[in-house]
């Protein structure tokens, strides 16, 4: 369970359940965590703990009396110093102020109320510098709830809400200054929430409660982030799927030059976004690698499109083949000699990331969705890549890393990919050709190039033609899963000559490559096949520039070899009379007759 993607309510809900489940993990890093707050933290501290148990650690917590954050740090600090934590979070509001200038306070006077705030502050942070050891994390401040001179209060020397923006970077010039003292970015998490669903006056009046829940998750999973970061446990690996996750479409069907990307187009640009975002990602330290079913060569030529914002040299590890993506991501962290519990994986399928997060869990996989438009925004939300401070040697890392890629390269299978195969749920629709699919048919035929075993082309006129003719054996395959429908993704097409069937074509979508479709196909059409007296399937392999991939299609099926011309065709021959069935993971769904 993904307690990350739980709503508030739940989590508060099944809390003590949770909490248990999570406690029983092995290897739990134990942490001590004071909590001092200007308003009541127990629904805080609440998610923290849950969200610091499913990320690795053991919390223990010390929490103040409500509103005695100062009293507890510079007062009377001897519980706090008994505690001995190993952090201590100072979590303060805009309610907590006490030096707001007023409205007629001219830039003078505003400069002396910032540095009295500011003050009170810098002495919380001394003492707990002088009694502790520990690490300080201080929040920042929201903007007030009511601007008072409407626009103008973020241009009044005595507005409120310019105070807090010069507070605010009183306060971030400490903290650059200061390597005992985090600052957690309050400022950007309202705005992001939004002021009006981050207050919530009724409980800050009725239990002193300063946020709404989502207010308060929003402060734990920011919290969690720097705690992982405090105690290096940011992730430093993005790990990228190609085709509908960095540019639109299918390179290999549709060529480098009709990829979606740029600015031309709506759907282009947001590719370009995040591939933008992604370079600059780049730039300040984190890994990129690609991962991705895929021809190497002919991926690569999506990088060399004049729009592409990213280009090979930004990548310190690239996997573009036809094994298993959580095969490769062990591949790449083997390369990259980094554990993999620093990877981030993003993918547009979401069968493929579920196969990954099941196979390799110590890999984050944000469910991204499929629009692309909000995929850096869902990466961003999730915090993988927090950083307390950015040194040379971390905007070098990609230079480093890459070099150290070239030493480690190998591969590895897992002996149960295919129980996670059977855990999809797949279930397949394989039958005749039909008039209502005949369209996407054609369209499939006419597009698909990297496993195609003989990229021949028809017209839908043809293909009407031949769906009628009892010498030819048309059967179309779709997919689905737990996780959706792929639609029609596979075809073969075979010509009888009495008992022999020539197969003329066999092609399949690479997206749901390494899930065992051929074999349902191949059971289909051996039934088909079978029932009007053929006994021998022949199929034929010509290789093209795209196609390279399937060289061995029929070997894999225990096709026997017959030969290979000069220009590579290679043709191959399996007997039916002792066949038996080989899918073994996916469910054949009975096709109902359609007129």
């Amino acid at each position: 369970m993904d307690i990350f993607q739980l709503p508030i309510d739940q989590l508060l809900l099944k809390r003590k359940g949770l909490r248990r489940q999570l406690s029983a993990a092995e290897g739990l890093q134990p942490v001590r965590i004071a909590v001092l707050g200007g308003s009541t933290t127990n629904e805080v501290v609440d998610l923290l703990e849950l969200y610091l148990l499913a990320s690795g650690f053991q919390p223990t917590f010390h929490q103040s009396e409500y509103g005695r954050y100062y009293e507890d740090a510079v007062v009377d600090p001897a519980a706090l110093v008994g505690f001995a934590p190993d952090i201590v979070y100072v979590h303060t509001s805009v309610r907590n102020l006490q030096h707001l200038p007023p409205v007629s306070a001219t830039a003078a006077e505003l400069q002396r109320h910032v540095d009295l705030e500011f003050a009170r502050y810098q002495r919380i942070w001394t003492v707990l510098k002088e009694k502790l050891s520990a690490q300080i994390i201080q929040n920042n401040f929201e903007l007030p709830p009511y601007a008072l001179l409407g626009n103008y209060d973020v241009v009044a020397a005595g507005g409120a809400t310019r105070f807090v923006q010069e507070l605010n970077a009183a306060f971030a010039r400490a903290a650059e200054s200061d390597p005992r003292l985090i600052l957690q970015d309050v400022h950007t998490l309202s705005a992001r929430i939004g002021l009006e669903q981050w207050f919530d006056h009724e409980r800050y009046f009725s239990y002193k409660v300063h946020v709404t829940p989502e207010g308060s998750v929003a402060l734990a999973r920011s919290l969690t982030s720097l705690v992982r970061a405090i105690y290096g446990k940011t992730r430093k690996v993005l790990v990228l799927d190609l085709d509908n996750t960095l540019w639109g479409g299918v390179i290999g069907d549709e060529g480098a030059d009709k990829i979606q990307i740029g600015r031309e187009t709506p759907i282009g640009e947001a590719y370009t976004a995040f591939q933008e975002y992604c370079l600059s990602l780049q730039r300040r330290g984190v890994l990129l690698a690609v991962c991705s079913k895929n021809n190497e060569e002919i991926a690569k030529q999506g990088f060399e499109h004049p729009d592409s914002v990213l280009r090979l040299s930004d990548f310190s590890c690239f996997k573009a083949n036809w094994e298993p993506k959580h095969e490769n991501i062990l591949a790449i962290a083997r390369e990259l000699n980094v554990g993999v519990d620093s990877f981030v994986f993003v993918d547009d399928n979401p069968a493929e990331r579920a196969i990954v997060e099941a196979q390799v869990p110590e890999v984050a996989v944000p469910n991204v969705g499929a629009g692309i438009s909000h995929f850096a925004e869902v990466v961003d939300r999730g915090r993988y890549f927090e950083e307390i401070t950015i040194s040379a040697e971390d905007l070098a890392r990609a230079t480093l890393y890459h070099s150290n890629a070239q030493r480690t390269k190998a591969e590895s299978r897992f002996a149960t990919y295919g129980e996670y195969l059977h855990s999809l749920e797949m279930v397949a629709e394989i039958g005749r050709f039909r008039p209502v699919y005949m369209d996407r048919i054609a369209q499939l035929i006419n597009k698909t190039n990297q496993f195609n075993l003989t990229t021949k082309r028809y017209t839908l006129s043809e293909l009407e033609t031949i769906a009628s003719d009892p010498n030819y054996i048309g059967i179309y395959g779709r997919l689905s899963d737990r996780f959706g429908d792929n639609g029609l993704i596979s075809i073969v097409l075979g010509r009888r000559e009495g008992t022999v069937l020539h197969l003329d074509l066999w092609l399949m979508s690479c997206r749901v490559l390494k899930r065992d479709m051929e074999l349902a196909m191949l059971d289909a059409i051996v039934d088909e096949a079978k029932a009007v007296g053929v006994r021998t399937l022949l199929g034929v392999y010509i290789p093209t520039k795209k196609n390279g991939m399937v060289a061995d299609h029929y070997e894999k099926l225990s096709f026997i070899k017959l030969g290979s011309e000069e220009d590579r065709i290679t043709r191959w021959s399996l007997a039916l009379d002792d066949y038996k069935k080989r899918n073994t993971h996916i469910s054949i769904q009975q096709v109902n007759a359609i007129p």
